[in-house]
């Protein structure tokens, strides 16, 4: 990765031509990832990159270029400075000074310095785990490990002159259970930027565990009934309200919370947070995509909404401050507005709320494990029809699993009717959610 001057000179020759205020986005990266087949090495990948980013701002209009060759900077600053003058002015631009960074945890030796033979016995560790769980396990796909590490830099010309270096490993798997001529299918995943957070074998038996307990499946009818979201489905409901709570889509007209803060939109028992800090968060960082501090958020406390996610533009568009959400797609891309590690808090009451716990609260219902389709769910009016498969329960005690069931509604309802959460509060990717029980859904065969 090119020195802090490299990008210290893009920015002061950006000025030089002009620009009135210049920014360099420097990224370098390192993968490996293995995926494993009957107990062999199926592929094996290792790659690099490079790249960098440079947008400008002149007499209020906007400009940017970006080369993954540092022999390309002449080109890419007269490129980035030349394209401010076919957009048009806009007085929110503008990009933000320098500030304190937080202390986070979020590169591990471990994972920089791992070795393909390493890499591939944990790979197959997670197969081998699937495969012993049951006899009835008939076939894995995907049984994959990756390991990454990345490094940020970024500079102004107000004052910013920041950098930290990240590390990220994950493990997933899709296992298949046949029996008597059906067949079901189970799927996990687990990433952290700390080895230690990732147990790859558990993540074999966890996939295992959800194609098993699905053999025997039968229809229900069509009814209005409680239902136990796992933690999973929770994680991906939350996902679609995630594009709702930010500023940008807020001031497009594209949110289904535009308009809605201060009032009440979910269960009063639902807390939703975004924090960066998190130690191992795969959203986590010192600071956002254009060197802004990240900070833990309240967003929905008890039920209300109390504010929305910003980057610099929004901000100055919104009369207020950063919250510390810019975030990029990579360094050809300019920042937008998203989540660093998004949550609900889980119950925090005397001992645990466990599933089981939750079964004996909610009495009877279905506990849905898997939900089909959510992400077609239409983000501005948050109605959805997914398709879902779980296990019925009567009494406390699960009865039979279920299959081919559709669950229909609108987010913001469905979190509005929340009775009660677990204590398994469990992230996949950078958004985490416990198990939820949620009252008087729509389920049809």
């Amino acid at each position: 990765m090119p020195s802090p001057e490299f990008a210290d000179s893009l920015v002061s020759r950006a000025l030089g031509l002009g620009a009135d205020q210049a920014e360099a986005y420097v990224r370098s990266s390192r993968s490996l990832s293995v995926e494993v087949k009957d107990q062999a090495c199926d592929s094996l990948r290792s790659s690099r990159s490079f790249g960098y980013g440079l947008r400008v701002i002149r007499d209020g209009c906007l400009g940017f270029a970006y080369s993954t060759d540092p022999g390309d900077a002449e080109p890419v600053i007269r490129n980035a400075v030349d394209s401010a003058r076919n957009n048009d002015r806009d007085s929110y631009l503008g990009l933000p000074e320098s500030g304190d960074y937080p202390d986070v945890e979020v590169h591990d030796p471990a994972v920089a310095q791992i070795r393909e033979e390493d890499a591939l016995a944990l790979a197959m560790e997670i197969e081998k785990a699937a495969q012993g769980t049951d006899r009835r396990i008939t076939k894995v796909r995907k049984a994959a490990a990756t390991f990454s590490e990345s490094e940020h830099l970024i500079v102004n010309s107000r004052s910013v002159r920041a950098s930290y270096t990240s590390t990220a490993c994950s493990a997933q798997i899709t296992a298949i259970a046949e029996e008597q001529g059906e067949a079901q299918v189970g799927s996990d995943y687990s990433g952290s930027r700390f080895l230690r957070d990732v147990s790859f074998g558990e993540v074999g038996r966890q996939a295992a565990g959800h194609a098993l307990r699905l053999l025997g499946s039968r229809r229900i009818s069509a009814q209005k009934t409680t239902v136990i979201l796992d933690r999973s489905v929770s994680v991906d409901f939350l996902g679609i309200l995630a594009s709702g709570l930010s500023a940008e889509a807020v001031q497009k007209g594209r949110s289904l919370l535009s308009g809605r803060l201060g009032q009440k939109v979910m269960h009063g028992g639902i807390t939703v947070l975004d924090n960066g800090l998190l130690p191992g968060g795969l959203g986590s960082s010192p600071f956002d995509a254009e060197g802004v501090g990240v900070r833990k958020k309240v967003l929905i406390e008890q039920g209300v909404l109390q504010g929305y996610l910003h980057n610099t533009y929004t901000a100055a568009k919104g009369s207020g401050v950063s919250t510390g959400n810019a975030v990029r797609g990579g360094f050809s891309s300019m920042p937008t507005v998203g989540i660093t590690n998004l949550y609900i808090e889980p119950y925090q009451g005397p001992g645990r709320a466990t599933p089981a716990d939750l079964y004996s609260l909610a009495g009877s219902g279905l506990h849905i494990y898997d939900a089909m389709g959510v992400h077609t769910a239409n983000p501005v009016t948050g109605d959805f029809s997914v398709g879902v498969t779980g296990i019925w329960f009567e009494n406390g005690l699960a009865k039979y699993p279920v299959k081919e069931a559709v669950l229909s509604g609108n987010i913001l309802d469905l979190f509005g009717k929340a009775e009660a959460l677990g204590s398994d509060l469990r992230f996949y990717g950078n958004i985490g959610a416990p198990s939820l029980i949620i009252t008087d859904l729509d389920i049809s065969a």
